[in-house]
């Protein structure tokens, strides 16, 4: 079969860096933080002066991050004590007149392009995997923190209605009663604790808690055979039950951040970090 293949140089550098090398360096860094004891999709921040988790936008474009950047950039803000999610490239902070701190680093991100290659009289377009860094609107040397007052919590579950909303547009059931949150696939319904039964804890509201229980418990939903179908007979312990909790926990940050709702994922016990990180070393992707 005759393969030509459509390329420029800097495309070429780009392939050869591989996508293996940039998934191991994600997961290296991500698995450095379960090492800490904190998934980094946690909201890792509770002191007054901090913001609340938002999904990290770019200034330049308004666009918001995606994918695997959500927590990559959601890490890196939380181990420099960041207070914004705006980030942009190098050029983009120069091209508005803003320059970047001495001895400040970039957060690494990826993005996909793709090259053209001719098969047998065709061209086709071959995505691949790119990386970019990007810095933060608090690495500028123009940065000047604001003096953020700590808003006063209720001790009770405030219902947020565009929340409530996009649960119920799922479709899935949610009823309330006992002591514990879970999802059942047989009635593709979810069981949560009455919403006065949560209170405020030193990490979160009793409405925060509550949202970021559900949407962990919505997030296993998606998992139903009439979706995308990917709940087996998970035994406790082992490792699909772990990376089920795991997208759970990821779903729950994502919507969260998406919902404008402070997360606070759960840490059940330590068992779970260590399967969490076992799961990771043996599938990087």
């Amino acid at each position: 079969m005759s393969t030509k293949t459509l390329t420029t140089p800097k495309q070429e550098v780009a392939m050869k860096s591989g996508s293996l090398d940039i998934h191991q360096t994600i997961t290296n860094t991500i698995i450095a933080q379960l090492e800490k004891g904190t998934p980094p999709w946690q909201k890792p921040w509770n002191s007054g002066s901090a913001m609340p988790l938002t999904l990290p936008k770019n200034t330049t474009t308004g666009n918001k991050y995606r994918g695997i950047n959500i927590p990559l950039l959601w890490m890196s803000a939380a181990a420099q004590d960041f207070t914004t999610q705006e980030w942009a490239t190098f050029n983009q902070w120069k091209e508005n007149k803003e320059s970047i701190a001495k001895g400040q680093k970039g957060t690494m991100i990826i993005y996909y392009d793709t090259f053209e290659r001719e098969e047998e009289g065709e061209i086709k377009k071959i995505p691949f995997v790119k990386t970019s860094y990007v810095f933060n609107r608090c690495q500028l040397t123009s940065f000047q923190p604001d003096a953020q007052p700590q808003p006063e919590q209720e001790p009770i579950v405030q219902r947020i209605s565009k929340v409530d909303a996009f649960i119920n547009n799922t479709e899935v059931m949610v009823k309330h009663g006992g002591n514990r949150a879970f999802y059942s696939p047989a009635s593709d319904s979810i069981t949560m604790p009455f919403p006065t039964r949560f209170i405020d804890t030193e990490s979160r509201t009793a409405t925060e808690g509550y949202y970021s229980v559900l949407l962990h418990e919505l997030s296993h939903a998606t998992g139903h055979k009439s979706r995308l179908d990917r709940l087996g007979n998970n035994r406790f312990g082992s490792k699909p039950y772990a990376f089920e909790e795991l997208i759970a926990e990821l779903g729950s940050a994502f919507l969260c951040a998406e919902l404008e709702i402070t997360n606070a994922p759960k840490l059940d016990h330590a068992s779970y970090i260590a399967s969490w990180l076992q799961v990771l070393r043996d599938d990087k992707k």
